[in-house]
């Protein structure tokens, strides 16, 4: 088992808060930590399911200039193989998924392009063309303090900065492509309690955002990182972290991200792990 990229659970449990920290735009899609493991199988669902995983509102020139953005950032002028538009040819490339917010002339961002390949349970054909509002309704305490607290920092940004955000959960299993978490819960209930450790994943959402200086689109990607839960917590005082940060999360929170379904699980970890949850 490789050691994960990322541990957010380090810094405590989910919250609301943006907690947007900046990132060298070196730093920005390199390296991939994701690229061997997903990339084949992200163009596959590309190639199949593109109905799923695409869409897009016109923004042609958006997507375009996004395409420009990231291959350069990669260092490369072209993309392998032939793709329907510049934004899926740049996703292809990478192990993030690529969100474009266009803001409309109502002063509301909304999503108007995507290529998304690992939605944490939610579906690109519910939220495409949704203002702020409409992407952060299920989330507990969003509307209206989280959706204006957004919306200021896409006003404000500026092209040549880049905010970067983590978010984690964990889940059943080791799939990416996940629509739904009716059969990753499924799972779950299915598993054993002497299973826990080898069955739990640690689900980890690297999100950055960067506006585009030509268009004034905002390009929010996504990297989904899966690692199982028992290499997150080998290293020292992973395991105390982790257990503080699933017991310290808000009852809506922990709803809001159906951790009812692992409790039990977690918790029969960290006892194989030797820690009290």
């Amino acid at each position: 088992m490789r050691a994960p990229p990322y541990l957010p659970f380090l810094s405590g449990p989910p919250g609301l808060a943006p907690g947007l920290k900046p990132v060298a735009r070196e730093d920005w899609l390199t390296p991939d930590s994701e690229a061997e493991a997903w990339l084949g199988p992200k163009r596959d669902l590309m190639r199949t399911r593109r109905i799923e995983v695409f869409a897009a509102h016109g923004a042609e020139a958006e997507m375009a200039e996004a395409a420009a953005l990231v291959l350069s950032a990669l260092e490369q002028g072209t993309c392998e193989g032939e793709w329907p538009t510049p934004l899926e040819a740049a996703a292809a490339e990478v192990s993030d998924d690529l969100c474009l917010m266009v803001r409309g002339e109502d002063g509301l961002w909304r999503l108007q392009a995507a290529s998304l390949c690992g939605p944490t349970f939610w579906r690109l054909s519910d939220k495409m063309g949704e203002p702020l509002g409409g992407l952060h309704a299920p989330v507990p305490g969003a509307d209206p303090d989280l959706v204006r607290r957004i919306s200021r920092i896409f006003d404000g940004l500026q092209p040549d900065l880049i905010l970067e955000r983590f978010n984690w959960t964990v889940q059943a299993g080791e799939a990416r492509f996940t629509p739904s978490s009716s059969p990753l819960k499924a799972l779950a209930a299915e598993t054993p309690e002497d299973a826990a450790l080898h069955m739990l994943y640690l689900r980890v959402e690297r999100q950055t955002i960067t506006k585009l200086p030509e268009t004034g689109a905002v390009l929010f990607t996504i990297r989904i990182v899966v690692d199982p839960l028992r290499a997150a917590l080998a290293g020292e005082g992973a395991a105390e972290a982790f257990s503080a940060a699933w017991q310290g999360i808000t009852p809506e929170m922990a709803d809001y991200k159906g951790w009812a379904a692992y409790d039990g699980l977690v918790r029969a970890a960290l006892r194989q792990l030797g820690r009290r949850a």
